[in-house]
């Protein structure tokens, strides 16, 4: 059990008098709030000239209730275990005795954050009007648990990790992390066709080491291990009340854009159709991307473009 627990987030643009405008937008994995305002301001999808936008940080990122920053006994390794149903009650908490808020105009966001949208969905099922989770899924497919094993054996591999009580960051395990998860993160082609040139790198080493070890090197290490754990037991069909993925999927009153990567490697567009298939009001559609899981981190004008545009159609209807 995690007492006394703090939830970090931030707002923008104004809540409204009957408040109800507010987007709800949590982070992913590695990722704080600042990470993923690309698709908030002025003119674009999450406008805050017209809705008051809450970016909500994880359980585990390192701002709000992680292993980093929690004291004995919920320290280090010995943080418990976090569901995406304790990241979305904490945050229904927030949402409700902080701000008073009643109704959700939107919940939307990206891998973990998608996990955590569909969760929003299933638990407050009167509470959220519409729901846009892209490049994610409601539960974590078999294959998707073999990639996160193969990230955190990667991790706690190095001597350093010293079981989680390590003096200094264990630089070598979080640098073959980030290597397992530079593989699975970009489609093949996206290697191939040196697309990584796109974003101001000249070389293949240089893009390893000045993207991926840098996206997660300068992350707590038990961090990432929590947040892997969580990622790994998602599953929508263990809500309460609800019996089975998909009845909690078909439960879901929302009106739903639900997006996938073409060459998503972990979160299969296979999967997150079959998932689709289930939501009563939901519509699917397929970014067309050589990004592959990234092609929903803001990273690729393209993608980012097509993304915004689903939501603002998704907003207006």
């Amino acid at each position: 059990m995690l007492s006394n627990a703090k939830l970090a987030y931030k707002t923008h643009g104004r809540l409204n008098a009957d408040k109800s405008n507010a987007i709800l937008y949590p982070t992913q994995i590695a990722a704080q709030h600042g990470d993923i305002e690309w698709p908030i301001g002025p003119g674009k999808a999450l406008d805050p000239d017209h809705y008051f936008i809450i970016v909500l940080d994880q359980l585990g990122n390192g701002l709000s209730s992680s292993p980093n920053n929690s004291l004995p006994p919920n320290d280090r390794t010995r943080f418990p275990t976090i569901s995406i149903r304790d990241d979305v009650a904490a945050q229904h908490r927030l949402a409700t005795e902080r701000f008073g808020i009643r109704h959700i105009a939107l919940v939307v966001d990206y891998s973990m954050g998608a996990q955590q949208t569909y969760q929003w969905a299933a638990s407050y099922p009167t509470m959220v009007e519409r729901i846009a989770p892209f490049c994610g899924t409601a539960k974590t497919s078999p294959h998707n648990v073999v990639f996160l094993q193969g990230l955190r054996a990667a991790l706690t591999a190095d001597a350093a990790w010293m079981g989680g009580d390590y003096r200094e960051q264990p630089a070598l395990g979080l640098r073959a992390f980030s290597r397992v998860y530079a593989g699975w993160g970009l489609s093949q082609p996206f290697y191939k066709q040196e697309l990584w040139r796109e974003m101001g790198f000249d070389s293949l080493e240089g893009f390893l080491t000045g993207f991926w070890e840098k996206r997660y090197g300068r992350r707590d290490a038990n961090n990432l291990l929590s947040m892997i754990r969580t990622w790994e037991l998602n599953d929508l069909g263990a809500t309460p009340g609800l019996e089975g993925l998909e009845h909690a999927l078909r439960a879901i009153k929302a009106k739903a854009i639900i997006m996938a990567s073409q060459t998503d490697l972990y979160f299969t567009v296979d999967d997150m159709k079959a998932e689709a298939a289930c939501v009563p009001h939901a519509q699917f559609r397929i970014i067309p991307s050589l990004w592959g899981h990234l092609a929903g981190a803001g990273l690729n004008p393209a993608d980012s473009n097509y993304i915004e545009r689903e939501l603002k159609a998704l907003l207006a209807s």
